[in-house]
C-alpha cells in the first residue's frame, strides 16, 4: 500500500546502462511538504536518478512511486503532477518572459483564464513583473532562473525537482532564490533539489548523499553530523586562527581554521604550543563539524571501505 506521506518512496533502484551501474540499489523516502536536497559529486548518480523519478528512464530494476505513481506504469501521471527545472537555462531566449510562461502553460493544458492568472500570481510572487516583457536571453543569470522556475510552477505542482538552481549566479540572486524556495515549501509544495553548495544544503529539511551510484547517507544536517567517522574517535574539532604540524586536518573559514587534532590535546596544549612556535593565535574552542566535513568524510570512508552509512 502507497504511503501517502511520502512524495517519493524509492526501493532497491538500480540502473545500468550495459556493465556501468549508474544507480544502485537505492533506498530514499522523501515526506511530503520539505525541501529534500540530494546532494554528491558530478557522475555519482543524480542526474540518472531524477530520470528515473521524473518517468523519463525506467529502472533496471528496484521500484519507485512519486505521489503514489509509479515510475514504470503511470509516468504520464507523474509528469502531470511535478515540476523540473533544470540546471542549464532550457527556455527560449527569442521569445520573451511572458511567450515563454504562455508556451509552457499550453503545454500543460491550462486554459487562457488560468494562465493569466497563474502568470499574474507568479510574476508578482517571483517580482518578475517588470521582466515579463524582455527577451529571455537578455536576461541576468538570476532572472532567468526566477522566470525558469516560474514556468516549472505554473501548473501548480505538488512536487518540483530542481538540478542545481542556483549554479553560476551571485551570492545575493542566490540567496533571494533559497528564501523564495522556503516559501513555496512552507506553503506544502515538496522541492528535491541538488547542489554543490553547503550553505544551501543546511537549508533541506533532510539530505541524501549519493557516491559512485550507492547512497552513503540520509537524514537530517544534524543527523549527518553525528554519524560515526565524521569526527573520528580519538580526535576532537577545535577553531583556531592557524595550522601546525599536530592538526589531522583543517579548513578555513573566515579568520578561523577548524582543526581535527588528537582528542587528548587540551585548549592549554594547543596555546602553549602555538605560543612556542611563535604563531599568532585569538580563541580557540571547540566547533562542530559542517556539512562540507560530512560530505569529504563519507566519500573518504566510501572510498577506503566502499561501506555504506545509514541514519535509521
Amino acid at each position: 500500500m502507497t504511503d501517502t506521506t511520502l512524495a517519493v518512496d524509492a526501493r532497491q533502484l538500480t540502473r545500468r546502462f550495459g556493465k556501468f551501474v549508474a544507480v544502485d540499489a537505492l533506498d530514499m523516502q522523501v515526506p511530503r511538504g520539505q525541501i529534500f536536497g540530494f546532494l554528491g559529486p558530478n557522475g555519482s548518480g543524480k542526474s540518472t536518478t531524477i530520470r528515473m523519478l521524473t518517468g523519463l528512464l525506467i529502472p533496471t530494476s528496484g521500484s519507485a512511486t512519486v505521489l503514489g505513481y509509479d515510475i514504470a506504469r503511470e509516468s504520464a501521471q507523474i509528469r502531470a503532477h511535478i515540476g523540473y527545472m533544470a540546471q542549464r537555462f532550457a527556455l527560449y531566449g527569442e521569445l520573451t518572459g511572458r511567450e515563454n510562461l504562455e508556451f509552457f502553460g499550453r503545454i500543460y493544458g491550462l486554459s487562457d483564464r488560468d494562465l493569466r492568472r497563474r502568470i499574474d500570481d507568479l510574476a508578482d510572487r517571483l517580482s518578475l513583473g517588470p521582466y515579463l516583457d524582455r527577451f529571455a536571453s537578455q536576461l541576468s543569470g538570476g532572472w532567468k532562473q526566477r522566470l525558469a522556475l516560474a514556468a516549472a510552477l505554473l501548473h501548480e505542482p505538488e512536487l518540483i525537482f530542481l538540478d542545481e538552481p542556483t549554479a553560476g549566479i551571485d551570492p545575493v540572486a542566490r540567496r533571494e532564490i533559497w528564501d523564495l524556495l522556503g516559501t513555496f515549501a512552507q506553503a506544502g509544495l515538496t522541492i528535491f533539489v541538488t547542489t554543490h553548495y553547503m550553505d544551501e544544503a543546511e537549508r533541506c529539511q533532510r539530505l541524501a548523499y549519493i557516491y559512485l551510484a550507492e547512497l552513503l547517507a540520509i537524514g537530517t544536517p544534524r543527523e549527518l553530523k553525528a554519524l560515526p567517522g565524521i569526527t573520528p574517535e580519538g580526535t576532537r574539532r577545535v577553531a583556531v586562527v592557524t595550522q601546525w604540524n599536530r592538526v589531522r586536518a583543517a579548513s578555513l573559514f573566515g579568520a578561523e581554521v577548524i582543526a581535527l587534532i588528537d582528542a587528548n590535546l587540551t585548549s592549554d596544549e594547543i596555546r602553549d604550543e602555538l605560543i612556542r612556535s611563535q604563531l599568532p593565535i585569538g580563541e580557540i574552542r571547540d566547533a562542530a563539524p559542517s556539512l562540507e566535513d560530512v560530505f569529504v568524510g563519507l566519500t573518504r570512508m566510501a572510498t577506503e571501505s566502499r561501506r555504506v552509512v545509514e541514519v535509521v
